[in-house]
């Protein structure tokens, strides 16, 4: 394990890192439609919570926990999944037995608001033993359109692999240090008859899909293909794996957290050949389950270590 990383204990409860939440008499999670008026009730409702799984979309992540519950077995009645954010428009918060599935936006800054909120529920909840995952898409670089790719490090564009943010007028840097002992095990989880490849690889975190992922068909755009194609060779050449846009956050943040995290995400296409999707909807489709394959593997093999 690298040794910049923080050690996160097999029944460490999950903490926040701010003394003034003590102060509030209710700690209202905006974002999310949840406070805690009643705090035995998050207790009882989320304290079992081993595994919280975000996504970009409230449709996917939506699609993720019916996935999960038919995985683990779990609502063979077939009823609809509740919403526990359904107070507000912000977000999506559903759960599965041990799996929290929710929607986090598009870009860093969105799902760093949810993710401080998340964090919050786990520790009034106190949940133990927590493991967080972004679950996604991305645009690959020398990579098979509809591969996995686990990010074994994450960097913005200027291939630093700090989180950089500005806090009462300061730069404040937080490193994104992945956890290598989950990556191994996430990697271990692909099965020879898949019909797709999981590899590892360093993924590159944009602040923006068009410009900054260097792409032709924005509103605004100051360089041409040919000034395009050498970025990308750069990329290729950095042995970048795949572009998003909130992996180096997340993990900055769980590694902040003292939470396990880990991102997956398909690669929807090769940025070395084309900038366009041009597989049809029901293949897209398909790709799109395969990192929630994978974590569900993940999760139930967990599960029966821990239960079996």
């Amino acid at each position: 394990m690298n040794s910049e990383q923080n050690v996160v204990c097999a029944k460490t409860p999950v903490r926040v890192r701010n003394p003034h939440i003590k102060s509030l008499s209710v700690d209202h999670l905006y974002h999310i439609a949840l406070d805690t008026s009643d705090i035995n009730k998050l207790e009882t409702l989320f304290g079992d919570v081993k595994f919280v799984c975000f996504g970009g979309s409230p449709s996917r992540m939506e699609g993720f926990v019916d996935y999960i519950n038919r995985e683990l077995g779990l609502n063979e009645n077939g009823h609809c999944p509740q919403n526990y954010a359904a107070g507000t428009d912000r977000y999506c918060v559903y759960k599965a037995g041990p799996v929290l599935s929710v929607s986090h936006g598009i870009g860093m800054p969105s799902l760093s608001v949810v993710f401080n909120e998340i964090v919050k529920l786990m520790h009034y909840a106190k949940c133990r033993d927590v493991t967080f995952f972004r679950i996604g898409t991305s645009g690959g670089i020398g990579v098979e359109p509809g591969s996995v790719v686990l990010t074994e490090k994450a960097v913005d564009g200027e291939f630093s692999h700090f989180y950089k943010m500005f806090i009462l007028g300061k730069r404040v840097e937080r490193p994104a240090i992945v956890d290598e002992d989950l990556i191994r095990d996430l990697e271990a989880c692909g099965r020879d008859d898949d019909d797709f490849q999981t590899v590892k690889g360093t993924t590159m975190c944009t602040e923006d899909f068009y410009e900054c992922q260097a792409r032709l068909d924005g509103a605004f755009c100051d360089f041409n293909e040919e000034d395009k194609m050498a970025f990308m060779q750069t990329l290729k050449d950095h042995n970048i794996c795949n572009i998003e846009m909130e992996s180096l956050g997340f993990l900055a943040l769980c590694r902040h957290a003292g939470i396990k995290g880990a991102v997956a995400c398909v690669t929807l296409l090769d940025r070395l050949k084309q900038d366009y999707i041009t597989v049809d909807i029901p293949k897209l489709k398909l790709w799109q389950l395969r990192p929630q394959m994978l974590i569900s593997r993940y999760i139930k093999k967990k599960i029966g270590a821990e239960f079996g």
